[in-house]
C-alpha cells in the first residue's frame, strides 16, 4: 500500500500551484501519490496539473465540471485516495524539502491515527513567523502517542487540515468529511482529535504556511465568515452524536469555540463594522446553547473579560471595550514612531527647486477633474515609442480615435517617436498635467512612486517579458539580483495596477507571486508581438534589404541579457570567430540590453559582416531580419518564438546565474531549441546545422505551444477592447 495520499485542491492559484507540486514530488520519497483536484479554477491551474502528470506518474488529476468549494473538492480527492495516510495540502503552502522521510519513519513507529506536524508562517515580505508548538510542547509526546484528555494542550494547535496526517481506514470508519463553505477545517479537525486516541506530535517544520497579501480569506471581508457557526454546530452535533464518552470534552472544546469566535469578530480584515454586532449576537446565541452543563474555565484577565461580556450578551460595553484597545494600540504605535522619527536638517530646504515645484503643480491638477478622454502612455522609463505601450497606442488610434493618446519621452528621445505621435516631455509641466489627469496610464514598467491612482482612473501594466528570472517580492529571496530594490515601494506601485497583460499563462502564474494585488490578469498576448506575426515575406525582404542582407545571407540575432548581480559582464563571445564558423554568407547582429550603453553603433569588423544594432530603435526589425536568435536567459526568446525560426540558447554561466539571480524554469532543460554552455559549443552548433535539426525542431514546437500560443497578431486589439473601450473579454 502507498504510504501517503496527498490530496491538493486547486482553485485561483496559478501562481503557487507549482511550487505545492514541486515541493512534494521532489521529496526523497517515492511511497507516495497525489491526487489533484481542479475545482473548475477558471485561471491556468488546470494546465499546470496536466503538464506535471504528463511527466510524473505518481499525480492523478481530477477536473470537476463545476466549482465545488474546498471542502467538497478534498472530499472528492479522498474518496480517490489509495495511501495508508492522508495529508490534504493546501495548493498556495508548499512543503519544507527532505521532510518526508521523517514524516514516514515516524509514520511507521507509531501507527499513530492522526499525526501533527509543525509549520512556518512565511509572509509576503519573505518573513517566517514559527508556529505555537514549542510554547505548547516543551516535553514533545516523542515515538509514543497520546490523546486529547492526555494533552488537552493540543486544541490550540491551528486547527488546519493540512498540518495533520489521518490514517485513512481510520476516517473512513469515522465517516467523517469536510462541510461546505468557509472554515471547513473547523467541523473536521477538531472532530478528528475528539475522536482519536493515538495522536502523534512531529516537532519538524514541513509547512510553509504561505500569507497570502491578497486573495486570502483571513483577509477578505465579507458576511461568510458567519459560515464558521454552522461548522461549529457540526462539531457539538457530532459530540451529541457521540454521546456521554465524549462529554468530559465537551469544556475543551467551547472554550476553544469561544476564542475563535472573538478572534474573527476582533480582527478588522475579516468582518466589517456594520456586520460585527450580528456576529456578536450569534456568538451570545451559541454561547447560550453549548455551554456545558457543569461550566468551563474561562480565562484570566481581558480575555475573561470577554467571555464574560459574551455571556451577559453585553454589545454596548463589548464594542466600548474593543475600541478602548484599538485607540490605545495607535496612540501607542504613533508614539514608538514619532520616537524613531529623527527630524531632518534644514536640508529640505534644497528641495524647494523646480522638481518641488513641478511636483506641487502635480498635487494641483490632481483636484482639477479627469480628463476622460485622455491615455497616457510610457514604456521603459520615458526611452521612447516601443514595446507593448506604442503597439496599444498605435491599435487605440484605430479602434479607439475618440481617446487621445499621449506618449511619455525625455527630451533627448523625441527625435525618435513616429510622426503623428502626440507627446510630453518628461518633466515638464505638461507631462505632470497630463500624468495628473488621465483617466488611461499605459506603462510597461511602473510610473513613479508620487504617481497618485485616482478613482476612476485605469492602470494598464503590461510588462515587458516574459519571466525567466525571478521578479518582483520574488527576488527578496535572491539579493544579490535585487540591489537597492525597496519592496514596500514596489507594492504600493502594484495596488496602483487595474490590469496585467500576460503573453501567455505561465507569466501570468508568475506575476501573481511576483506581483501579489488586486488586479485583473489578462491573458491576450504581446502587443508588440503583433508586428511578428502579422509580417509578410515582403516586409521581411525589404527590412533585410535595408540592412544590405542578400537573399541567401544567413543572419544570427546576438542578444544576451543584462546581469544585475554582475555589472559589465558580458558571457564569453568572440564575433570575429563567430561568423567565421557560420560560413562565407554568413551575418552578425548585435545588441545589448538596454541597461547597457546604446549610444554608439555600426559596424564591429569581420569585413562588415558583424553589425552592432544596440541603438536600432526597433528590436522587431531585428527579429524579422534574423534566420536565428542566439540569446541566454532574455524575454527575447518568447517573442522571436513567434516567427518559428530557429533559437539557440547559450548559457555559459547557468548554474551561477540561477543560484544567484533566481530563475522561473530551466531554460536549458526545457529550450525553444539547441543549448550551448561554452563558445565552443555554440561554434559547433552552428558548424554542424544542429541550431535547426530534428531535435531543436521538435523543442522550439513544445516551446511555441506552451509559450507563444497567444501571440496570432491580434493581442493589441483584446487589450484595447478589453481595457479602453470596456468590452467583456
Amino acid at each position: 500500500m502507498t504510504l501517503i495520499t496527498f490530496v491538493v485542491p486547486a482553485y485561483r492559484v496559478e501562481g503557487y500551484l507549482r511550487e505545492c507540486l514541486d515541493s512534494i514530488l521532489g521529496q526523497p520519497l517515492h511511497d507516495i501519490e497525489v491526487i489533484g483536484v481542479d475545482d473548475h479554477s477558471p485561471d491556468s491551474s488546470g494546465e499546470i496539473f496536466a503538464e506535471y502528470a504528463a511527466r510524473d506518474p505518481r499525480l492523478t488529476v481530477v477536473s470537476l465540471p463545476e466549482n465545488v468549494g474546498l471542502g467538497e473538492a478534498r472530499n472528492i480527492g479522498l474518496d480517490r485516495a489509495h495511501g495508508e495516510y492522508v495529508w490534504f495540502v493546501d495548493s498556495d503552502d508548499w512543503l519544507v524539502p527532505d521532510c518526508l522521510p521523517t514524516v514516514a519513519r515516524q509514520l511507521r513507529e507509531t501507527s499513530p491515527e492522526l499525526l501533527i506536524v509543525d509549520h512556518v508562517r512565511v509572509y509576503w515580505d519573505n518573513s517566517v513567523l514559527g508556529s505555537a508548538m514549542p510554547e505548547l510542547f516543551p516535553d514533545l509526546p516523542g515515538s509514543t502517542t497520546v490523546n486529547l484528555r492526555q494533552r488537552p494542550e493540543l486544541i490550540q494547535l491551528l486547527h488546519t487540515a493540512w498540518n495533520k496526517l489521518v490514517r485513512r481506514d481510520f476516517l473512513v470508519d469515522l465517516g467523517l468529511r469536510f462541510g461546505p463553505g468557509w472554515y471547513e477545517d473547523v467541523s473536521f479537525t477538531y472532530p478528528l482529535m475528539v475522536a482519536a486516541e493515538r495522536i502523534g506530535v512531529l516537532d519538524l517544520v514541513c509547512v510553509n504556511y504561505r500569507q497570502r497579501r491578497s486573495g486570502a480569506i483571513t483577509r477578505t471581508r465579507g458576511d461568510r465568515h458567519f459560515e464558521v457557526f454552522l461548522h461549529w454546530r457540526r462539531v457539538f452535533e457530532l459530540m451529541d452524536e457521540w454521546g456521554p464518552r465524549v462529554d468530559d470534552l465537551r469544556p475543551l472544546l467551547f472554550q476553544r469555540m469561544i476564542w475563535h469566535y472573538l478572534t474573527i469578530l476582533g480582527n478588522g480584515d475579516r468582518l466589517a463594522p456594520k456586520l460585527r454586532p450580528a456576529f456578536f449576537a450569534r456568538m451570545v446565541a451559541d454561547y447560550r446553547r453549548w455551554l456545558p452543563a457543569g461550566g468551563y474555565p474561562v480565562p484570566a484577565g481581558a480575555e475573561g473579560l470577554k467571555h464574560r461580556l459574551v455571556a451577559r450578551g453585553n454589545w454596548r460595553t463589548f464594542s466600548a471595550l474593543r475600541t478602548a484597545y484599538l485607540v490605545r494600540g495607535r496612540l501607542r504605535d504613533g508614539a514608538g514612531a514619532a520616537r524613531r522619527t529623527v527630524k531632518p536638517p534644514v536640508r529640505r530646504s534644497a528641495r524647494l527647486g523646480r522638481d518641488a515645484v513641478l511636483r506641487g503643480y502635480y498635487r494641483a491638477q490632481l483636484l482639477l477633474p479627469m480628463d476622460p478622454s485622455l491615455a497616457l502612455y510610457a514604456a521603459y522609463w520615458y526611452r521612447g515609442y516601443t514595446c507593448n505601450p506604442a503597439a496599444i497606442h498605435a491599435k487605440a488610434r484605430e479602434l479607439a480615435p475618440h481617446i487621445r493618446g499621449v506618449f511619455v519621452v525625455r527630451r533627448d528621445r523625441v527625435s525618435s517617436l513616429p510622426p503623428g505621435v502626440r507627446y510630453v516631455v518628461a518633466g515638464t509641466p505638461a507631462y505632470y498635467r497630463a500624468l495628473a489627469r488621465a483617466k488611461w496610464l499605459v506603462n510597461n514598467v511602473n510610473f513613479p512612486d508620487y504617481v497618485v491612482k485616482r478613482p476612476g482612473s485605469v492602470h494598464i501594466q503590461t510588462h515587458h517579458g516574459t519571466p525567466v528570472k525571478v521578479m518582483g517580492l520574488d527576488q527578496q529571496r535572491y539579493p544579490a539580483g535585487a540591489p537597492g530594490m525597496r519592496f514596500t515601494r514596489l507594492l504600493r506601485r502594484i495596488d496602483r495596477w487595474d490590469f496585467s497583460i500576460s503573453s501567455n499563462t505561465f507569466s501570468t502564474q508568475m506575476w501573481h507571486r511576483a506581483y501579489p494585488a488586486n488586479y485583473v490578469a489578462l491573458d491576450t498576448g504581446y502587443p508588440r508581438n503583433d508586428r511578428l506575426a502579422n509580417a509578410t515575406a515582403e516586409e521581411v525582404a525589404q527590412i533585410r534589404a535595408d540592412f544590405g542582407f542578400a537573399a541567401g545571407d544567413r543572419v544570427v540575432l546576438y542578444a544576451p541579457t543584462h546581469r544585475e548581480h554582475l555589472p559589465g559582464y558580458r558571457p564569453p563571445f568572440d564575433p570575429t570567430e563567430f561568423v567565421e564558423a557560420l560560413g562565407p554568407r554568413g551575418r552578425l547582429l548585435m545588441r545589448s540590453h538596454y541597461f547597457h550603453d546604446r549610444e554608439v553603433a555600426g559596424v564591429l569588423g569581420a569585413a562588415g559582416r558583424v553589425l552592432d544594432v544596440s541603438d536600432h530603435p526597433s528590436v522587431e526589425d531585428l527579429y524579422l531580419a534574423a534566420d536565428v536568435l542566439v540569446t541566454d536567459y532574455s524575454s527575447a526568446m518568447f517573442d522571436y518564438g513567434t516567427l518559428d525560426r530557429p533559437i539557440v540558447i547559450y548559457a555559459p554561466d547557468w548554474d551561477a546565474y540561477r543560484l544567484a539571480r533566481g530563475v522561473y524554469f530551466d531554460v536549458t532543460a526545457q529550450p525553444p531549441g539547441a543549448v550551448a554552455t561554452g563558445f565552443p559549443d555554440l561554434l559547433d552548433l552552428f558548424r554542424t546545422d544542429a541550431v535547426d535539426n530534428d531535435a531543436a525542431t521538435n523543442a522550439r514546437t513544445r516551446f511555441r505551444a506552451r509559450f507563444c500560443a497567444l501571440d496570432d497578431g491580434r493581442a493589441a486589439e483584446r487589450v484595447v477592447r478589453r481595457t479602453l473601450l470596456g468590452e467583456p473579454g
